[in-house]
């Protein structure tokens, strides 16, 4: 087994693949180094792609570390090689490595790369039959590719779309109606309904196993349980985003809080610590409340408080430095205003810029 092996690439962005070539090397070596080489002209950046790979190998004998790298490709130039090599050379010094074993690499450039670091070079997949596929095609056909990408840059790239609002104010009706005005495009958009609902389902049922006549009206709602329901709502986020690069959800774990607030009060704070793992957020939808009528479908009993209520969204949506958006007439004027900014959001996400010099990888089909 070597001691030290090397990996580089730019995983823009981290698809199979590379988790493929990274796993062959942690099998192989004690330790991976793993640099991923991102410059300035890409949309993403080494950061970025960086994080979902510790994500992706948390826990393995391998370090991941971004490197910046502003240099021209040129591989048939002696001058152009040496820069990029020193810049490796010192990306790994400055973690302590001043050795390396081995070179893993898909690539032509690995014979040469391994002899610069006076190495072996180990092939992995050279023909991409394990995985057909490349950053390249990621690039130009995201949502197609969806699942070849590892989990955490999928989690890391989905477009968010939070829905939220006073009782009663067509939350749930705005956000069906996304999901299925987007599921042509997207045929794997998940449904992320209301969690706090379905626990209170379960909440009442329960009671009603030692109280057969119990009502809603009799639940004794803890810190505890609010504490759940964020984080469960935050799960199925997740999921949704693992599924889909467009994720429609109704309510989420910031959501909860303000709902605990409502019937705890100010001093609890059993859904708060939800917030410390909020995922990325692109826009929250605010249903207004005017013009929109009161249906009480049993479960309800806030129609006083609902001017209350969407002034605290407004207030903690703001204070928290949110994108939001207040949706208000009709429910077809509702999914206009949505679509027009989710499409602008969804054309933002598929656009990858590259420097000139970038070369395209462009993979054989099988015969």
């Amino acid at each position: 087994m070597n001691t030290n092996a090397l990996v580089i690439g730019k995983f823009y962005p981290p698809h199979a693949g590379h988790r493929h070539l990274i796993e062959t090397a942690a099998a192989g070596a004690g330790h991976v180094y793993v640099l991923v080489q991102g410059s300035r002209f890409e949309t993403l950046t080494a950061a970025q792609r960086a994080d979902w790979l510790r994500e992706e190998f948390d826990g393995a004998n391998v370090t991941i570390v971004p490197v910046l790298n502003d240099c021209p490709e040129d591989y048939a130039s002696d001058e152009i090689w040496a820069a990029q090599v020193e810049n490796m050379r010192w990306a790994l010094k400055a973690h302590g490595v001043k050795k390396i074993d081995a070179v893993y690499t898909s690539e032509s450039y690995g014979d040469r790369l391994a002899q610069a670091f006076d190495a072996v070079h180990v092939p992995v997949d050279p023909a991409r039959e394990t995985h057909h596929i490349s950053g390249t095609m990621c690039r130009e056909d995201l949502s197609g590719n969806w699942c070849q990408l590892v989990p955490a840059a999928r989690r890391g790239l989905a477009v968010r779309v939070i829905v939220v609002g006073a009782e009663s104010t067509g939350t749930t009706t705005l956000s069906e109606d996304l999901r299925a005005h987007y599921r042509q495009q997207f045929p794997a958009i998940a449904d992320v309904p209301e969690y706090g609902r379905y626990y209170t389902y379960e909440l009442l049922e329960a009671l009603q196993g030692t109280h057969a006549d119990a009502t809603v009206e009799d639940l004794v709602w803890t810190a505890t349980d609010f504490g759940i329901i964020a984080n469960r709502q935050t799960e199925l986020e997740q999921a949704a985003a693992e599924a889909a690069p467009l994720v429609i959800a109704d309510t989420d774990a910031l959501a909860t809080t303000l709902w605990e607030r409502y019937y705890l009060g100010d001093g609890s704070y059993g859904s708060y610590g939800a917030q410390t793992h909020l995922p990325r957020r692109d826009v929250y939808l605010l249903t207004d409340h005017n013009g929109v009528d009161f249906e009480d479908d049993g479960w309800r009993e806030g129609e006083h408080r609902r001017p209350e209520m969407t002034d605290w969204f407004k207030e903690t949506l703001t204070d928290e430095g949110h994108s939001w958006i207040l949706v208000t007439g009709s429910p077809e004027r509702r999914l206009a205003t949505a679509t027009a900014v989710i499409d602008a959001m969804l054309n933002q996400q598929n656009t990858f810029t590259s420097a000139a010099w970038q070369n395209r990888t462009v993979l054989t089909v099988a015969a």
